[in-house]
């Protein structure tokens, strides 16, 4: 599934050009993309739009057009957004066309990718904050607010880094690089984190974003750049991936193991495992 750094990077790829532009064109393939609102009436309100501005929350591409209506996309497991793409993609759920004359398309062979339009800045902000929380890069994300965040929850902390609504845009690749560089392993229990471990685990998930920002994404699956290319961050991987070889830090096998029901990858000297009164590997929560 794109993170933030996949979808920032398709953001910054668009934004040059269809800010300013007017959407003259638009097709709703698939119903479900809309779901619930109507697909046709979706369409139709996207027709004659401004895009006035593209901004990125956590996962989220939103598109605020003209008339206070924000398109919210989500690309879930196997969506892109193209740009002029030549030939017509297999799987097109949603076309646009642009008064410039070029054209996006929302290609998505799983279908799960969403695309919700709403009326208005607040109902765009409710929408938002009811699925999202604290964003990375902000004054806000700081150890301090982690702690606070994390007191009495007894699930591993690598589901608490990967729930939305705590923090926003981070995924399982992600979650397994940051959790490596602060040296946290990803079963300890996140309310008996310390603050200093927190303040570990803040920057190893803003240097771990960062790294695959620059990187423009992992495209280790479906993720592709507008163009259709693939970004490269697959290649810098330190720990995620990589059972089997050796700990870039200290030489040890990594090991994969499941926590939160997802595969995770762990250097279990540089990451301490925690005593198993401890433990547990079911869904967050206190």
């Amino acid at each position: 599934m794109p993170e933030l750094p996949e979808v920032e990077t398709i953001r910054r790829q668009l934004v040059g050009h269809v800010e300013g532009a007017t959407i003259v064109a638009a097709e709703v393939l698939d119903p479900r993309w809309t779901m619930p609102e109507q697909s046709a009436a979706v369409a139709g309100e996207l027709r004659g739009r401004v895009i006035e501005r593209l901004w990125r929350s956590g996962k989220y591409l939103v598109w605020q057009l003209s008339g206070d209506r924000h398109l919210i996309t989500h690309l879930r497991m196997t969506g892109a957004v193209l740009f002029d793409p030549d030939p017509e993609p297999l799987h097109a759920r949603v076309r646009l066309g642009l008064d410039s004359g070029h054209r996006l398309v929302f290609d998505d062979p799983r279908r799960f990718g969403t695309g919700h339009l709403v009326y208005g800045a607040a109902a765009r902000d409710a929408y938002l904050t009811a699925r999202l929380g604290i964003e990375p890069f902000t004054e806000e994300f700081t150890a301090d607010h982690l702690f606070a965040l994390t007191r009495g929850r007894r699930a591993p902390i690598k589901a608490f880094v990967l729930d939305q609504k705590r923090i926003a845009g981070v995924g399982n690749i992600y979650a397994d690089e940051a959790l490596f560089r602060a040296r946290i392993h990803p079963l300890r229990p996140a309310g008996r984190l310390r603050r200093a471990d927190l303040e570990r685990l803040r920057e190893g998930i803003e240097a771990a974003l960062q790294a695959g920002i620059d990187a423009k994404g992992a495209s280790i699956d479906d993720f592709r750049h507008i163009d259709g290319a693939r970004g490269a961050f697959q290649n810098q991987f330190l720990i995620h991936r990589r059972a089997g070889e050796p700990c870039p830090r200290c030489g040890a096998n990594v090991v994969k193991l499941v926590v939160a029901g997802r595969g995770t990858y762990v250097c279990e000297r540089c990451q301490r495992r925690p005593r198993a009164r401890g433990m547990t590997s079911g869904r967050f929560g206190s």
